[in-house]
């Protein structure tokens, strides 16, 4: 019965290696082996390489100061929150808000086996994100240190009470995941705040890897005295990694004692969890006035919603709106660098072009938000509703169509201000630096509703398919950077034949041109395409 459940839940774990949603059928053989492959060469090859690359670089000089419980501090830490990071959802979701809960437990099913396999799928998911991190530091520090059995069996033992200690954090955290998302309204946010903190937090330290290295090594006695003051447990679960028999036998006693504890107390309270995705807050109702929307209006709204409401069209089709910000802030910051690099590359050409690259790199930034391309799509099934109502085609497309230009216009705007503010551009450079990105947001509006509804694709059983997997967003990305490559490159390679301040010019032109053909298509073929699906 374990065995089978324990199948069960690494089946729901790696259902997209075995089921293919977008075509709703089993994949074969062959694309599992694949996908499993893939996968594999992912987490072994980049991933695993990657910390290759770390432990090498700081085993060595660790060892021969005999810190060799540093290397282990740092190597466990980084699996410690790998493994939590990587296995916590998994805790919130399949076992405190499992789908299934109420199904399994009308079975006659010990409560047991249940929460067992719950458990088990946690910690091979928690296992694999660690042991990421320590097999390449493990078999480093076997080859550099001096071999002994307490060599060998030290980062062995030292992978197992990680993934165990991940184990008994991952259900700690996805509790509180889980109690948290309960009273939450709009997950979405949190969603996003927690996938961009991420990010930056990854971006900061991929940069930063070789300088933090560098002053690790440098600083490494005053670093070891802090962790041995401030975070003994950590220092003292360490040093089973160099195969002293002592902390082994401690820190092994504690982690399994945390490890049934936990157990014991999710055993006993497991019809609770099983619950808490039933749990409804009691809202109080308050009168309200009701406020009467114009169709348009209303649409509008509706967009915006579904928008705020999708972490993931969010994440993959509005993180332009974050770039365009943190662009100004850049060009406020490190103008003056910025004009010293731009002068050195551009230097004796025309002012004009400096602006006509400026304008490109704003309109990039804009390209990178594409929430018009999928969002017919995204209507699915449902799109019905709206062709049922009395509403012209044309109101539904346009309010899709002024999501996009109301998240790029005015940060557009506002970039290009900061730009003026640093470069000073001739009065008419500066008409073009405020106009130019105004215009490409409308431009790649109305090309990434032109080129979703083309392409629109309404039998998707997840919405990532459409935000990420369709063709009409690959072309509003990658259209969208080669419009704004052509405006940049085609002002400096053609400086020579045309001046950049007419280039300008005549660009802006051809894209207002562009813009009323479209306009044209999508209130006339465009309606009629989009009542027929």
């Amino acid at each position: 019965m374990l065995k089978i459940l324990l199948k069960k839940q690494l089946t729901e774990i790696f259902r997209g290696f075995f089921f293919d949603q977008k075509k709703r059928k089993a994949r074969s053989k062959e694309a599992t082996i694949a996908l499993l492959i893939g996968y594999m060469v992912l987490m072994l090859g980049m991933m695993g390489g990657m910390f290759t690359m770390m432990s090498l670089s700081i085993c060595e000089p660790l060892v021969a100061m005999q810190m060799d419980w540093l290397y282990f501090t740092i190597a466990g830490t980084i699996a410690l929150v790998l493994g939590v990071f990587g296995s916590v959802f998994n805790t919130y979701a399949g076992l405190y808000l499992g789908k299934d809960n109420d199904l399994l437990l009308s079975m006659p099913i010990p409560v047991r086996y249940i929460l067992a396999a719950r458990l088990l799928g946690v910690y091979l998911m928690g296992l694999l994100f660690s042991a990421v991190v320590m097999i390449p530091a493990g078999i480093v520090y076997m080859v550099t240190a001096p071999l002994s059995f307490g060599t060998v069996y030290g980062p062995i033992l030292l992978l197992l009470l990680i993934s165990l200690l991940v184990l008994v954090l991952s259900c700690v955290l996805g509790w509180g995941v889980a109690r948290v998302s309960i009273k939450l309204k709009n997950k979405s946010y949190i969603t996003v705040i927690t996938a961009l903190v991420f990010i930056a937090l990854y971006y900061v330290v991929y940069f930063n890897a070789i300088k933090l290295i560098e002053n690790l090594i440098a600083n490494a006695q005053a670093i070891g005295g802090s962790i041995q003051a401030y975070a003994y447990p950590l220092y003292f679960l360490a040093r089973t990694g160099t195969g002293e028999w002592l902390p082994a036998l401690v820190s092994t006693a504690v982690v399994c004692l945390l490890g049934a504890l936990t157990y014991l107390l999710l055993s006993r309270s497991f019809f609770k969890i099983a619950a808490m995705a039933g749990v409804v807050s009691k809202i109080k109702y308050k009168e309200k006035a009701a406020h009467i929307r114009t169709q348009a209006t209303a649409l509008l709204c509706r967009e915006f919603k579904r928008f705020t409401s999708s972490p993931n069209y969010m994440l993959n089709c509005g993180l332009g709106v974050l770039m365009l910000p943190i662009l100004a802030v850049v060009l406020l910051i490190n103008g003056g660098t910025l004009v010293q690099a731009l002068d050195n590359t551009f230097g004796g050409v025309p002012s004009a072009t400096i602006t006509a690259v400026c304008c490109a790199g704003i309109c990039m930034a804009v390209a990178t938000v594409d929430t018009a391309a999928p969002s017919v799509s995204l209507e699915g099934k449902h799109i019905w509703i709206v062709q049922s109502m009395p509403i012209e085609p044309w109101l539904v497309l346009r309010a899709k169509l002024l999501v996009q230009i109301l998240l790029t216009a005015p940060m557009a705007l506002f970039v290009s201000v900061c730009a003026a503010a640093v470069f000073r551009p001739a009065l008419p450079e500066l008409i073009l630096l405020l106009l130019l990105p105004q215009i490409c947001a409308g431009t790649l509006g109305l090309f990434d509703l032109f080129i979703g509804l083309r392409r629109a694709n309404l039998n998707w059983t997840n919405e990532l398919y459409p935000i990420k997997q369709s063709f009409g967003v690959f072309m509003a990305l990658f259209g969208g950077w080669g419009y704004a490559a052509l405006l940049g490159g085609g002002a400096v390679l053609l400086a020579a034949y045309i001046p950049p301040l007419l280039y300008m010019i005549l660009f802006a032109a051809v894209s207002l041109l562009l813009d009323l053909l479209m306009i044209r298509w999508l209130r006339t073929r465009g309606c009629t395409a989009f009542a027929a699906l």
